[in-house]
């Protein structure tokens, strides 16, 4: 019923209605916009009829400060509890609060600088809700456009729900205080014991019969060292409550993402990049750094539980600020969330 919809398949006239909520003005004149003010939640999607959001297209105005500000949730098939919980930022694919252009499959900031935000996440439902909630300190102007299609009868139970959660710790407790320089770089990492993930950065705990598809990752280095970084954290990923050690092991974090060798350069792709990168020729691994990577063609199965992770540096070893935003599908009900932190706590550092 829902469909592919790549250019081969266009020509294959599938039976829906095609459905738009957007701000557009009833009045027909040129106040294209929602105006929320401070502390307000409006819905911008409410329907009892099943179908398929194929497309959201966001901007706001009135408010630089909103990426983190603005909260988006989604609700399925007359759930209390939403399956996507996110600052609106974070969920379009960048996080610490900023907006900037960038291009991969599912997500895209656009011009004017990375203000046009889309997603193309498919998301099916036999009803939904789509609600924003301000959290900002004055009217923001919310514009908007989601598409879906409407269908005749409703998802059958094989259909997964599209679910989206965020999270961050704002300083990670590394274990080693030392700055480190090529002497003594290697001497540290193999006196320290390995690890289980049992510390590590949780991106994702959940709880059902799903697939994983993938995250952004964000990460403010505010104790900079010019030989150790981040990207020594390997990935881990636990399936179905499986001990140590994990089905899925990484090599670090920069191999999760899909680069090499500690990389320097912004890049976007359709299924991994780095869309922010503020290092220096002195401190390479320094400031505000956020990368994706979805699996797309590669999604990660689990048929009970998972647990996607990722060490903050070798073994843990750095004290760092992560947040994230991970990407699932899975068959309700879900877990509950953790709760989303207060705005104050959201924001980036200075």
């Amino acid at each position: 019923m829902i469909g592919p919809t790549t250019l081969g398949s266009l020509p294959y006239l599938r039976n829906y209605r095609s459905k738009r909520a957007s701000s557009y003005d009833p009045a027909g004149n040129n106040s294209d916009w929602w105006t929320v003010e401070p502390g307000q939640t409006a819905k911008l999607l409410e329907t009892d009829k099943p179908g398929c959001i194929k497309h959201i297209w966001m901007t706001v105005g009135n408010d630089d400060t909103f990426p983190r500000k603005l909260v988006l949730r989604m609700f399925w098939d007359g759930e209390d509890s939403p399956s996507v919980e996110v600052p609106l930022g974070d969920f379009f694919g960048i996080g610490h609060g900023i907006f900037k252009n960038f291009t991969s499959l599912p997500l895209q900031m656009s011009p004017d600088d990375g203000r046009g935000m889309n997603c193309w996440f498919p998301m099916p439902f036999d009803a939904a809700r789509i609600e924003i909630t301000s959290e900002t300190d004055k009217a923001v102007n919310v514009y908007f456009y989601i598409h879906y299609e409407e269908y005749d009868q409703p998802h059958g139970p094989e259909i997964a729900r599209f679910h989206a959660q965020w999270r961050r710790e704002a300083n990670t407790e590394g274990w080693c205080s030392e700055k480190l320089n090529n002497d003594n770089l290697f001497d540290i990492w193999n006196r320290h014991p390995n690890v289980t993930g049992e510390d590590n950065y949780v991106i994702l705990e959940a709880e059902g019969n799903g697939i994983y598809v993938g995250c952004n990752l964000n990460i403010d280095v505010f104790e900079p060292q010019a030989n150790d970084w981040y990207g020594e954290g390997d990935d881990m990923i636990f399936i179905d409550g499986e001990p140590w050690p994990p089905s899925l092991h990484g090599t670090g974090t920069e191999d999760y993402i899909c680069t090499a060798f500690g990389p320097r350069t912004e890049f976007s792709a359709p299924y991994h990049g780095i869309t922010l990168y503020s290092g220096t020729p002195e401190w390479p691994w320094s400031g505000k750094n956020s990368m994706y990577r979805f699996h797309i063609e590669d999604p990660v199965r689990f048929r009970k539980s998972i647990r996607v992770t990722i060490e903050h540096g070798h073994a843990n070893k750095l004290s760092n600020d992560y947040s994230s935003t991970a990407y699932w599908y899975q068959i309700e009900p879900h877990a509950s969330f953790p709760a989303l932190l207060p705005v104050a706590e959201r924001l980036p550092r200075a």
